[in-house]
Formats: structure tokens, sequence, C-alpha cells
């Protein structure tokens, strides 16, 4: 391998942009801290004084004339924000890498605006670094049988009545095999399934294979309201009406686990409802979490055909395919696959997050609907938010 494993701005997750943006015309002086955490119990450590080059790396990247042009046909980017976009430089003092008595420890402090594009790209350096040089087992020879595999059976589904209209897209740069790998597989996907493989949210390859580039929210971004909206007890609100504010009908689809989802449905309310187009599990039962959404919707007089929930935790296509036909004609659904799609080679991949912990000096947290994906570094304010969403 030669080269930087990241070697373009916009090789990262689409919502960072659409985020950053948000936050350049909402939020430019918010000062926040994120943290690694690897759910997997991995070492890697050794990783270390790699991952720092390639961070160090980063501070080379910069925003083509032709790829600013490229993101300007998405409508959804205003001039002032591209302007920004195009002059700014990561700066990799705002990332601390160390080899601890814990493992790998990645912290990123500095203006939220400045370093919230970190994510994507540690995490995929990280990734790739793994399958490079600590896991031997992994091999794109077996990516590539699984692919196959993977094809078959989309072609199989694509043959069946009870799956007309089934699609997903690729989630999957965080924790790819490489990205090498990943543009190799969307490539095959994108000629060889192209009515069911509809949109990836990796700017870069969305680009280059004229694919829909997808994505709208992250937990980072409801998060932050913790410390940003008047009260802690609006800050879902709050998360959700300056979104409105900056995109209006636009990118439409809400996240429900940085709670839990019983919490958020309670501050759904009909009005958020029928100006957003649907909502995105990312954590829990997704049978139960989504009959939580029609039922919601039923409640408050919004038919649920109208809307689309988004399936996007931990899936693989034999998921995927189940929840479609539990859905079915029901309300629309959609997939994004992730590590299941660009890290299916072999081993067991990362599971690895890097998430806000503090904004503005004040905790933050991610709650989920999940054991395991709580993330926070006080235990106080986490009790702190239990009690005031009703989940003590």
């Amino acid at each position: 391998m030669t080269g930087p494993v990241i070697s373009s701005l916009l090789d990262t997750d689409f919502y960072k942009f659409t985020m950053q943006q948000a936050i350049f015309h909402h939020y430019p002086d918010a000062v926040v801290e994120a943290r690694f955490h690897c759910r997997t119990n991995t070492n890697l450590a050794p990783l270390a004084e790699r991952i720092r080059e390639e961070v160090v790396a980063l501070a080379n990247l910069r925003l083509s004339l032709d790829e600013r042009q490229w993101m300007e046909t998405t409508g959804l980017f205003r001039k002032d924000y591209l302007d920004y976009l195009q002059a700014s430089r990561l700066d990799p003092d705002c990332v601390t890498i160390r080899a601890g008595a814990q493992g790998l420890e990645i912290d990123i402090r500095g203006s939220w605006l400045e370093i919230t594009l970190f994510e994507i790209y540690i995490l995929a350096i990280v990734s790739e670094l793994y399958g490079r040089y600590l896991d031997p087992v992994m091999s794109l020879d077996e990516g590539r049988r699984r692919l196959s595999d993977k094809l078959d059976q989309l072609r199989g589904a694509a043959s069946q009545r009870m799956y007309d209209g089934f699609s997903f897209v690729d989630f999957g740069t965080r924790r790819r095999f490489s990205g090498a790998w990943q543009r190799e597989l969307i490539a095959c996907l994108a000629e060889s399934v192209p009515t069911q493989f509809t949109g990836t949210s990796n700017v870069m390859l969305a680009r280059e294979f004229g694919l829909r580039p997808v994505g709208t929210m992250a937990h980072e971004w409801l998060q932050a309201h913790q410390a940003l909206a008047p009260d802690l007890g609006s800050s879902q609100k709050q998360a959700l009406k300056v979104w409105l504010e900056e995109y209006g009908g636009e990118l439409g689809i809400a996240l429900t686990d940085t709670i839990n989802m019983d919490a958020f449905l309670n501050d759904f309310n009909r009005g958020l409802a029928q100006a957003y187009q649907g909502m995105r599990h990312d954590s829990g039962d997704p049978i139960v979490w989504g009959e939580k959404a029609v039922s919601h919707y039923e409640s408050l007089g919004v038919d649920p055909l109208t809307r689309t929930l988004v399936f996007s935790d931990g899936l693989n296509l034999d998921m995927a395919l189940r929840i479609f036909r539990h859905f079915r004609d029901r309300i629309r659904v959609s997939f994004g696959i992730g590590t299941w799609l660009t890290n299916d080679v072999g081993a067991s991949p990362l599971s690895i997050v890097l998430k806000l912990v503090s904004c503005n000096g004040q905790p933050v947290a991610k709650i989920s609907d999940a054991p395991g994906k709580t993330l926070c570094l006080d235990k106080g304010y986490i009790a702190q938010l239990r009690h005031v969403y009703g989940l003590c």
C-alpha cells in the first residue's frame, strides 16, 4: 500500500457535511470533545503510531473545485458554507492518540465546526489499519466470495413478488476493510443489481459512480443539543427544530435513539411528525422499534404509508429482507447496510465508534435502545438525563 488511507476530503459520510453546514450556520462557536471507543475485545494499541501518521496526513486534504461543483449539484449546500469548506484545513493537533493501559485511546478537542469531520476519517483509518496489520484471517478473496453470495441472494429476492420494491444503500465507510475494497464492492453492486442498490453514504464514491449520496444527521447533532438547548428537557425538540430551520423539507429523516425511542416519541409531536419524512433506527430490536413508529404515526393521524423508516443497525441482507417482509404495505422502509457489507471479509470486524462526550464544557451522552451502547464519562449526568426524560 502506498499513500494515505484517506486521500480525498469527500471520502466520508454525507451527513458529516450536512451537519457541518448546520453547525456553521447555527453554532460556529461551540466547543466539543469526542472520544474513541472499541466495543470489541481487541487490543488496538499497536496501531497508535501508524494512526498518528495517518491523522497528520489529513492536514493535506483540500476540497477541489471539481468536488465543490459536484456538491453544489446536490442543491443542499450554500455558497457561504462551501466557501468555508474550501478554505478550511483539518488540524491534527486537535487529536490526541495514545497507546494507553486500556488499549488505544483517541481524544479530539476543539471547535465543533472544525473537528466534526475527523470522526469518519479516523474510524476508517483504524478499521483499515486493523485489517492490514492485525487480522491475517481477513482477505479480499473471501470478501469477493461473500459478495458473490450476496448477489445471488439479491437476484433470488428480485424474482419473488414479496420483495418488490426492496432496496438498500451502503453505510459502511467507517468500518470498511479498506477504501479500495469499498470502491470495488460499490462498483460491482451498482453494475450487477442497480435497482436494489440505490446509493451510498460515501460522498466520494457517490460522485465517482453517479450514485445518490445518502445521510441526514448523526447522534452528535442531538447529543450536542443537550448543552446547546435552553434546558436539558427540550434538547431533542431543539435539535429537530434547528435542523428544520437549516433544511426545511429536505434531509427529513430523524435519528431516534440518542436517548431512547420512547423518549424520542414523547417529543416527536404531530407537528414534527408532519415536518419530517421519517425516522432512522440504530439500536434495539428493529421490529419492536418499527411497530412503535407505526403506532405513533397512527396515533397522531399521520398515514404511515406517507413516511419512511430507515434501518441501519448492524444489518446484513437476511435481516434487511426479514424487516422488509414484516413492514411491507404498512410503511415505507429503506436500509443502510454497513459493516456486513464493506467488512464481510473473513474474521469478525471491529465495532468502533467516536462519540461526543462534552459540549461547551458540559457532559453529553448517548443512552441508546441497546445495552452496551451507552456512552458518557459522567455517571451522574447519565442519571440526570434519565431522570429528565423519565427513564428512571
